[in-house]
Parts: structure tokens; C-alpha cells; sequence
């Protein structure tokens, strides 16, 4: 069983910087591909950031630029740093994973984007 534990949500300012981490246990983290999915209020959840195991990576039109997807296999780790945050960006972020074709999804963090 994977577990995946997401933090660094937040309030933050237009324009801030937020880091999202989310560590997995219980199974062979360099294999999993991974992800950051959004859900807004009212929206459909949407992927963000996906970094593979090759370390390929691949992100939502609106957030390239502005979002980097990053891994640490050996800290079964993955990140996403989020910079020039918009309010647009408000959403709970999911973490999700694939291993071995078996999906897992964190329970989510918060982030909003609010002066």
C-alpha cells in the first residue's frame, strides 16, 4: 500500500511563491510516475505537472513558466515549486502517483492566492 502525504500549502499574495511537497512510502518511488493535480471550487480536477521516472516532465499550458515539478528518489520525494502565484491558482492540490499501474492520490493541501 503507497501513502502519499502532501505539505506547504498556504495563503500567499498574487505574485508569491509557494512550495508543495509530497512524500510517498511503501513502494518503489524511482519506478512511480508522478503528478500535481488541481481542483478548484465549481472545476473539474485538472492535472498540472507530471514528472515521470525518466524525469520527463509535463505541464498545464497556464502554469508553464511560472511552475517547476522536481523529484528526489531518494527521498521519495516530489515538489512542486510554484512562483508568480495568481489568484486563479486557488485550488487544493492533490499529489498523485503511479506505481506499478496502481494509482494513489495525498489527501490534498489548500493553496490560496489572496491579498
Amino acid at each position: 500500500q503507497v501513502r502519499l502525504m502532501e505539505s506547504g500549502g498556504g495563503l500567499v499574495q498574487p505574485g508569491g511563491s509557494l512550495r508543495l511537497s509530497c512524500a510517498a512510502s511503501g513502494s518503489i518511488f524511482s519506478l512511480a510516475d508522478m503528478a500535481w493535480y488541481r481542483q478548484a471550487p465549481g472545476h473539474e480536477r485538472e492535472l498540472v505537472a507530471r514528472i515521470r521516472s525518466s524525469f520527463s516532465t509535463n505541464y498545464l499550458d497556464s502554469v508553464k513558466g511560472r511552475f517547476a515539478i522536481s523529484r528526489d528518489n531518494a527521498k521519495n520525494t516530489v515538489f512542486l515549486q510554484m512562483n508568480s502565484l495568481k489568484p486563479e491558482d486557488t485550488a487544493v492540490y492533490y499529489c498523485y502517483g503511479l506505481f506499478n499501474r496502481n494509482t494513489y492520490w495525498g489527501q490534498g493541501t489548500q493553496v490560496t492566492v489572496s491579498s
